[in-house]
């Protein structure tokens, strides 16, 4: 008799890749493959990987060396690596490798599946094996992107744009209501293109009403949405669709035309500062959110100044700074990397310092009022829960004394007692 083979999947990196290993779970769940939580348990490890920037890359590497040494020792029998860093770098990680059993680049489940010795089911089209909390979940709505920023390596590991079939996604949202997710999260590598290459047109907002309509679903949150040619019927969406969490992400990268010319953003600095304020006005109680990056090959004092300056007008309710990361094969490779670290994390702090002086001051202003908030869980003798102005994992938390039980995935009115940089304290 066979012995069933132990699977455990590491998952790196950002959403995109949890959606990716959470479909590859789905599939095994319903296979001769028993899936296993820790790799203690496990005869083989699958690593979806990322490849997005250095320090990205690097966590995977090290995932591979781990599982590597496990291998080595004798502790588990197969290593198989996935996802975006082996799509970019699979010749060469497997000369670097050898250890490494199989390389598979994105997309390439059934390819996967097989090698693990199952089979792609087509029947269960949208059926995934969630390993977010229960009570919310992330919704690709597409994969790849047709954006040609200079910076960005995703369009070399992600390939083009390519929108899924609303018909699909409502079917995969009504799978995931029946779970019990409350929250659901629409993501992609650019989420405001969505349609245009099935449809002939964006088609966002569509989309976004035919999820407002899934009964068991109560927020709907909307990230990645790219700022150049942004469809404006998104904000006709949120003055129609009550689920829609008053909250956009809408990474602008930085606000010196010079730079967002040298990064091929496709807008400049006048026209996202009307998108933003005209987002923040016709959309009342909008939180938005940004990232930036700092440290861009010809970023003088200037163009920081400038990105400073910006960021204090606009007053994002949640901001993210990366460091420049100079990634082989993007356009703007050949710009080499000029600017030394300790320039890029100085300039990285100082974006963050004027982030939490708003933060603060928004959060001081919150003290008395009331909130629906949805639980996540409990540290110590908190509950945790998040406001709909705040995503999982990268916003802030509203810590919550409660003498009751308050169950994850329940929704709650609080009412502020306290507050610091970048949480809130509140009681029921």
């Amino acid at each position: 008799m066979s012995v069933r083979s132990k699977v455990n999947v590491v998952t790196l990196g950002c959403p995109k890749n949890i959606v990716d290993s959470e479909f590859l779970l789905g599939q095994l769940n319903h296979s001769d493959v028993q899936i296993v939580k820790h790799a203690d348990e496990a005869d083989t490890i699958v690593i979806n990987t990322c490849g997005f920037i250095q320090d990205a890359k690097q966590e995977s590497i090290n995932a591979i060396l781990e599982a590597v040494d496990r291998k080595n020792r004798g502790k588990i029998n197969k290593i198989i690596v996935m996802g975006c860093l082996s799509e970019r770098f699979k010749n060469e990680l497997a000369a670097e490798i050898p250890e490494v059993d199989s390389f598979f680049g994105t997309n390439k489940l059934p390819d996967v599946l097989n090698t693990l010795g199952a089979d792609y089911k087509t029947n269960l089209l949208g059926e995934r094996l969630l390993t977010t909390p229960p009570h919310y979940a992330y919704l690709k709505i597409s994969e790849g992107c047709d954006n040609p920023c200079s910076f960005c390596a995703i369009p070399l590991m992600r390939g083009k744009h390519r929108s899924r079939p609303m018909e699909e996604l409502v079917h995969e949202t009504q799978l995931l209501a029946e779970k019990g997710v409350k929250e659901l999260i629409v993501i992609a590598q650019d989420t405001t293109y969505y349609g245009l290459d099935l449809y002939n047109k964006r088609q966002l907002s569509e989309l976004l009403g035919e999820l407002n309509g899934i009964d068991g679903i109560e927020w709907i949150r909307l990230m990645y949405a790219y700022p150049a040619k942004f469809p404006l019927d998104v904000i006709d969406a949120f003055q129609k669709y009550g689920k829609l969490c008053r909250y956009i992400d809408i990474p602008i990268q930085h606000s010196s035309d010079d730079i967002l010319k040298s990064m091929r953003r496709g807008i400049g600095r006048k026209a996202t500062r009307e998108l933003l304020l005209k987002l923040k006005n016709e959309i009342p109680g909008l939180a938005l959110r940004t990232t930036l990056i700092a440290g861009y090959p010809g970023e003088t004092e200037s163009d920081f100044r400038e990105m400073c300056d910006f960021v204090e007008e606009i007053e994002f309710h949640r901001l993210g700074v990366f460091l420049y990361s100079q990634e082989e094969g993007t356009a703007g490779f050949d710009l080499g990397d000029p600017i030394p670290a300790e320039i890029k994390q100085g300039r990285q702090a100082a974006i963050m310092e004027i982030q939490k002086d708003i933060s603060e001051k928004r959060n001081e202003s919150l003290i008395g009022k009331k909130l629906k908030i949805l639980i996540d869980g409990r540290e110590k003798e908190y509950f945790t829960g998040r406001t709909e102005w705040d995503a999982p994992e990268i916003d802030q938390e509203v810590l919550v004394h409660s003498n009751r039980l308050l169950n994850p995935g329940t929704f709650h009115f609080v009412t502020v007692t306290d507050a610091t940089e970048y949480d809130l304290i509140a009681a029921v």
